[in-house]
């Protein structure tokens, strides 16, 4: 049973078989030829031995994206941190740098999807955020940073997804310079990328590149 829990997926011993794996899983989601991976009750008991998931995603907890259903991922392959707006927090970090350190994680992603609520309050004027809790406002003004000197595009939709883009890479730029996840990136047991998931297709755009990434 030992043996059954210490299991990885069994093309994931790299940050690009990470990426690959989740790009294929995605793939068979949005195609409508997901497996939905189950466990047996064996696999299910040998679960409580440990886990050893190969990513962590830092997502919103939008109840409209299932991050392990997106990805067609079964039990124990996804280490995942939900949060309106995937900001960065004090618990959210060191629940990440808990995965880099004592799950030897590949792959760290920073997800976030069309219609975000969080990034949508984040744009309204400052008289409607003050009127929220304390500690709403406070995840909103995280946010907030990301969206200044968004380009003037006219369609809703295009800057809205351009609103939540930015603040993906701003939390991939936050997170990058965390001194964990900078030696796990050094060392090469990681890479950090983010992804926009698009809920009317089922499909996640993967941005992979120093590029895509650039704030």
């Amino acid at each position: 049973m030992q043996e059954i829990a210490a299991l990885k997926h069994a093309d994931v011993q790299t940050p690009e078989g990470a990426i690959q794996a989740l790009q294929d899983g995605n793939a068979r989601f949005f195609s409508g030829e997901a497996s939905r991976p189950e466990l047996g009750a064996n696999e299910r008991r040998a679960q409580i031995m440990g886990q050893t998931p190969f990513a962590a995603i830092l997502a919103c907890s939008d109840s409209r994206v299932p991050v392990e259903l997106v990805f067609d991922q079964g039990f124990g392959n996804l280490f995942v941190v939900r949060v309106a707006g995937n900001v960065m927090g004090e618990s959210g970090l060191a629940t990440l740098e808990y995965a880099i350190l004592h799950l030897d994680i590949h792959l760290l992603v920073v997800m976030g999807h069309e219609g975000c609520g969080a990034v949508s309050a984040a744009l309204m004027p400052e008289e409607w955020i003050q009127n929220e809790p304390p500690a709403l406002q406070a995840l909103i003004r995280g946010i907030q940073p990301s969206l200044e000197g968004l380009p003037p595009i006219r369609d809703k939709k295009a800057r809205m997804r351009e609103a939540v883009m930015s603040n993906v890479r701003h939390q991939v730029a936050a997170l990058r310079e965390q001194p964990v996840i900078v030696a796990a990136e050094k060392r090469g047991q990681i890479r950090v990328i983010g992804g926009f998931y698009e809920i009317g297709s089922g499909a996640v755009d993967l941005l992979t590149e120093e590029e895509d990434l650039r704030v």
